[in-house]
């Protein structure tokens, strides 16, 4: 394995002399301005600068889970708010349900209107068959052959044809050209670059991608708090590393307008640390500034990265 593939990166390499970088990739489904607006207010004060994600346009369809999305003219106007205080506004697809082509290409065009600029980040939204190498076409050799049996036997086979030229979902010429970032696999360790010290990177079997990053989990407040324990974030800051954490600020993390008492306390101490706090894309541009970065890796490092994070859900019994 190249070198740069297991470079844990020193405490004294992020800007500013920070001792670890700290970021969150909030997934936008089920978010109104009411359950997650606080959670904003507060990371915000406390100047812990994040990514949210966001649907540009309504469904026409059924929704799978519901959420507000751009065409939504309050919520529109608090998104646009986040953007100038700081935040990160990315891509979680078109909308709450599969889109082809045509009306994937309408909302980033309907984004880059209200936002000014292409999303740099973008994270698939589980049931849109747009989505980017997703399902079974996340993972290489016997990973997928394993995973496609067991989501088979759950009755989960879902495909994905964002990358499949022949598909009327096919826009992986415009994900190229339009999206520099996109998120793959999510693993328990508070140190994201722990688990994957490549990222971000280029696979070329999967070219429609420029650069995969990989998360951690705290996808509800109950594994958002696990993960960022005041063990864990000790931890994070004597080790020197990342962490991009995956998460749904909806799920959980507000109550009748309240902030969850536990993450707020957490929020509080992270803060109080001497952590480089940016958006991922921010974190992401400067991990490949890093001198000795490759573009594009082992294959065998990838398929070790795609055997940990398969060998975790078996044992979580989340796959």
């Amino acid at each position: 394995m190249p070198s740069s593939q297991k470079q844990v990166l020193r405490p004294d390499v992020w800007p500013g002399g920070r001792r670890f970088a700290f970021t969150v990739v909030d997934d936008t489904d089920c978010s109104t301005l009411q359950n997650v607006k606080p959670v904003y207010d507060l990371l915000t004060n406390l100047g812990i600068y994040t990514t949210k994600t966001v649907w540009p346009l309504n469904p026409i369809e059924k929704p799978l889970l519901g959420g507000s999305t751009l065409e939504d003219s309050d919520y529109r106007d608090w998104v646009l708010r986040l953007q100038d205080a700081g935040v990160e506004i990315a891509s979680h697809g078109t909308t709450d349900h599969p889109s082809l082509r045509e009306r994937t290409l309408q909302g980033l065009t309907y984004y880059h209107q209200v936002i000014g600029t292409y999303p740099k980040v973008y994270i698939v939204h589980v049931g849109q068959q747009e989505g980017m190498y997703w399902g079974e076409d996340r993972l290489s050799g016997s990973a997928r052959w394993l995973y496609k049996l067991i989501h088979r036997l759950k009755g989960r086979d879902r495909a994905y044809y964002g990358h499949v030229e022949s598909s009327p979902y096919f826009w992986g010429d415009v994900c190229r050209e339009r999206i520099t970032y996109v998120r793959n696999l999510v693993f328990s360790e508070i140190n994201t670059l722990k688990m994957d010290p490549a990222m971000p990177y280029h696979n070329p079997r999967r070219p429609y991608v420029r650069y995969w990053f990989s998360a951690s989990d705290g996808a509800n407040v109950e594994s958002f708090c696990r993960l960022l324990s005041e063990s864990n974030q000790d931890r994070l800051l004597e080790s020197g590393g990342a962490c991009i954490v995956y998460t749904h600020f909806a799920s959980g993390f507000t109550e009748n307008g309240r902030l969850h008492a536990e993450f707020k306390r957490l929020m509080e101490r992270l803060a109080g640390l001497p952590g480089w706090f940016v958006p991922v894309s921010t974190l992401l541009d400067h991990l490949r500034s890093r001198p000795g970065w490759i573009e594009q890796v082992d294959p065998r490092y990838l398929a070790r990265l795609e055997w940990r994070w398969l060998l975790e859900k078996l044992r979580k019994g989340t796959s």
